[in-house]
């Protein structure tokens, strides 16, 4: 349903300096009636790709076709398949509930009946049914996202881009929003592709792409992409991990990755954790104040995919 071909775009540099590439021909395909999560640190192209997804920029080479449709030569046939839930705002905080919908349904070209069986269809899976009256600006983060999507929903978009549409919102709102856009994207199969920085979003994602540097380092499943670390790795948490790190790569001949307070081991020696556990404690007690053996996350899957030769510490953040 979204086809990305060679895409490549490149920013002016500033005062005579080279060019900037955000994307390096960057190919990716998602299948319809699939959600896919876009990950990257900071400065990875993310919020580039996203821009151009929704017709904001032109890249400098490449295509994009959304239903068949090159969103560029046909811009009108390509965008009519898209809803778009922007990371700031999109909704009128003045208007109230019933206004935001009947604005954006006209907008569409929805009137009388159909206007509003539009915007009834729309708020069925959210907690606004006593809320339409009130102002978007007096609603909680949670509700107010919950309008963004009913808005984006009434056009029956078969395509739908979200920009870390939970940004923002508590554990609890974030986990609600997640599962109503999980249960809707499946009863239309629509075509889902959101941008995030919280791992376990991805979880219950038919696929996650990586970006860094403008390059697709990894697109696959959440289960297939744990895999590429095996299936157990050690974390050991020392107040000073920094100093502790090189020390015990030499004390033990295994490669450690420091993220924040943690060390973390990828790779287990042919024995298995516990007499590598063991030697750890028996020269390192006093400088750890846990160590423990788990499968790993796709926050690790993450870290060691984007890590480059060189870095002291992993991005703690795809934002």
């Amino acid at each position: 349903m979204i086809r990305l071909e060679g895409l490549t775009h490149a920013y002016p540099g500033r005062k005579g300096a080279p060019p900037r590439l955000a994307l390096s021909a960057l190919s990716l395909h998602v299948p319809a009636g699939t959600l896919t999560i876009l990950a990257g640190p900071n400065g990875s192209g993310k919020s580039t790709l996203f821009r151009i997804l929704c017709g904001l920029a032109l890249p400098s080479a490449g295509r994009v076709l959304v239903g068949g449709r090159d969103l560029f030569a046909e811009p009108g046939p390509a965008r009519a398949l898209m809803g778009v839930v922007f990371q700031s705002p999109a909704v009128d905080k003045h208007l109230s509930v019933a206004e935001n919908l009947a604005m954006h349904g006209r907008l569409y070209g929805l009137s009388g009946a159909t206007l509003g069986e539009r915007a009834a269809e729309a708020l069925t899976w959210t907690g606004l049914e006593k809320r339409l009256d009130d102002k978007v600006g007096t609603l909680s983060g949670g509700l107010a996202r919950q309008v963004e999507l009913a808005k984006c929903l009434m056009s029956h978009p078969a395509v739908l881009l979200l920009d870390e549409p939970t940004t923002g919102l508590d554990p609890a709102a974030r986990r609600a929003f997640l599962d109503v856009l999980l249960r809707i994207q499946r009863e239309r199969g629509m075509t889902v592709l959101m941008t995030s920085h919280v791992f376990s979003e991805a979880e219950d994602a038919d696929r996650v792409a990586i970006l860094r540097n403008g390059h697709l380092l990894a697109h696959d499943s959440p289960a297939a992409l744990r895999r590429q670390l095996g299936r157990d790795m050690l974390v050991v948490n020392a107040p000073a991990a920094a100093a502790l790190a090189p020390r015990l790569e030499a004390a033990l001949g295994v490669a450690c990755v420091r993220y924040g307070d943690e060390l973390r081991i990828e790779t287990l020696p042919p024995g298995g954790p516990v007499p590598l556990i063991d030697r750890i404690l028996s020269h390192f007690r006093d400088e750890i104040s846990a160590v423990a053996v788990r499968q790993p996350t796709l926050e690790d899957v993450f870290i060691h995919i984007t890590r480059q030769p060189g870095d002291d510490l992993p991005t703690e953040a795809c934002a």
